[in-house]
């Protein structure tokens, strides 16, 4: 059950946001500080400040002291990436919200040329790759996110469904419970009307022997009387 349930949730996520997740790069153009440059972008569908975190961060991690960042304009001089030029290069990039997502874009010099789709195509295509590899590990952890979110929900729904078990156990006993009383009344009520019927009939009785003992008084009486007028007699 909980396989099927989580592979539900998983099919929602894919198809809510995984089928649409593209990593379209495209050439553009951008103006850094009312100079234009052409430059590559990638367009990925998340939201631009946690892109814009994980931008840096890579960025970071993979040249060090060699990233400069100013209002969102990031510069890297000198560096090496391996895939794209084997001689220190210079790039400067900007993330940017877009209404579908957010967009990364950089602009290359590799030295002797700008990165260009027609002048250098091998070296574009090397761009390109990072560029989506980038959006790709963006994907990735924002459905394992998703994953984890799904997966707690589904601990939460089994626990609300144990619950409801528990309760609907708890009820089966109130009912149980509530039948055992309703015998043990019913035999208390049969027992109590067998004890009214003896107290109806130890009435009867009594009336019975009241009756008797006010017949006894009046032969008392009347022995009396007689034994008085007998004593009366005598001279």
């Amino acid at each position: 059950m909980k396989k099927g349930v989580l592979l539900s949730l998983l099919f929602f996520v894919l198809t809510a946001t995984g089928y649409a997740q593209k990593s379209p790069v495209d050439e553009t153009d951008m103006a850094i500080k009312g100079i234009p440059r052409k430059g590559q972008r990638v367009t990925i569908q998340l939201d631009s400040k946690r892109v814009d975190e994980s931008w840096k961060k890579q960025l970071d991690a993979q040249f060090g002291n060699k990233v400069k960042s100013d209002k969102g304009i990031y510069q890297l001089e000198g560096v090496v990436i391996e895939d794209i030029s084997k001689t220190p290069i210079r790039v400067i990039s900007k993330v940017d919200a877009t209404p579908t997502g957010t967009s990364v874009w950089w602009s290359v010099d590799l030295g002797n040329a700008y990165l260009s789709k027609d002048a250098t195509p091998v070296q574009w295509k090397a761009s390109e790759k990072y560029l989506k590899d980038f959006a790709r590990m963006l994907y990735r952890e924002d459905l394992a996110v998703q994953v984890a979110e799904a997966e707690k929900s589904l601990v939460s729904s089994q626990n609300n469904h144990m619950a409801v078990i528990q309760k609907s156990d708890a009820i089966k006993k109130d009912i149980e419970k509530n039948k055992l009383k309703k015998v043990e009344i019913q035999q208390q009520l049969a027992q109590n009307a067998a004890e009214l019927l003896q107290y109806n009939n130890q009435v009867d009785l009594n009336l019975k022997e009241q009756e008797a003992a006010r017949a006894d008084i009046v032969n008392m009486r009347v022995a009396l009387e007689a034994v008085k007028e007998r004593m009366n007699k005598i001279e």
